[in-house]
Order: C-alpha cells, then sequence, then structure tokens
C-alpha cells in the first residue's frame, strides 16, 4: 500500500474528522469564554475589589515603577504578570466546568436512549427449538 493511500484512508476515518470539527470548534469556544473572562467577569471583580485591573497587575522585577501600565513595565524588564495568570486560571476554570457540563449532558442522553431491540430469532433455530420441544414431550 503507498503512503497517499494509506495517508487517505486515514485522514477519511470518521475519528480523524470529528477530531478535526473538535479542534476548530474549541478553539472558537475558547475565544468565546476568553472575552467571558476578559470583558465581561474580570472587570466586574474588578469592580468588587477596589476598581483593579487584574490584567495590569504585576510585581516589577528590574526596579521599574509599579505605577506603569504592564505593557510598559515589560519593555523595561522581567515582570511577575500575576493579574494575567489570575485572568487565564479564571478562563480556564470556566471552559473545564463547560466541557464538564457537556459531557455530563452527552453521558445522560446516552443512558436515556432505550437499548436496542434483540435481533428476530432465524427461523431455523425457531423450527430446531420446536423440534427438540415436541422430542422431550415423548
Amino acid at each position: 500500500m503507498s503512503v497517499a493511500s494509506e495517508f487517505k484512508q486515514f485522514a477519511l476515518k470518521g475519528n480523524v474528522m470529528d477530531l478535526a470539527v473538535g479542534v476548530i470548534i474549541g478553539g472558537a469556544f475558547g475565544k468565546i469564554v476568553d472575552s467571558l473572562v476578559n470583558d465581561i467577569i474580570m472587570p466586574v471583580i474588578g469592580k468588587i475589589f477596589g476598581g483593579f485591573d487584574f490584567s495590569n497587575m504585576y510585581f516589577p522585577l528590574n526596579g521599574q515603577s509599579a505605577d506603569l501600565a504592564l505593557v510598559e513595565a515589560k519593555k523595561l524588564g522581567a515582570v511577575l504578570a500575576y493579574g494575567n495568570f489570575i485572568t487565564i486560571v479564571l478562563n480556564f476554570i470556566i471552559l473545564a466546568f463547560i466541557i464538564f457540563q457537556m459531557v455530563k449532558f452527552m453521558n445522560s442522553l446516552k443512558q436515556a436512549e432505550p437499548p436496542p431491540a434483540p435481533a428476530a430469532t432465524p427461523e431455523d433455530i425457531v423450527l430446531l427449538r420446536e423440534i427438540r420441544d415436541s422430542l422431550k414431550k415423548k
């Protein structure tokens, strides 16, 4: 079998296509969650904690002034950007929770489906059973 035909067989399997669709949707969904965290949740949390902008919270490691924006402080040297880390961790927790709920929902759908009906017994088996039963009666 040639490499091209092996690759074609591999690429056209259902699992590979499902994985590709999952990666694409996951990437888009990640952007939605990222926007939710950065544009909606973190500003509310910042307002609750006295107007902090978590994305600009850092410890200067190279003598920078703590009053600078994170981007400006990074230009002057190393910083420990813990606010950005908090935002990314929150993003991960929300994404993981949503995926957990989706998997839980899909598992409940699988359990709700009735089991498939057993296949009809072939006619020759039925006939052999009848012969067996009639011989037992004699």
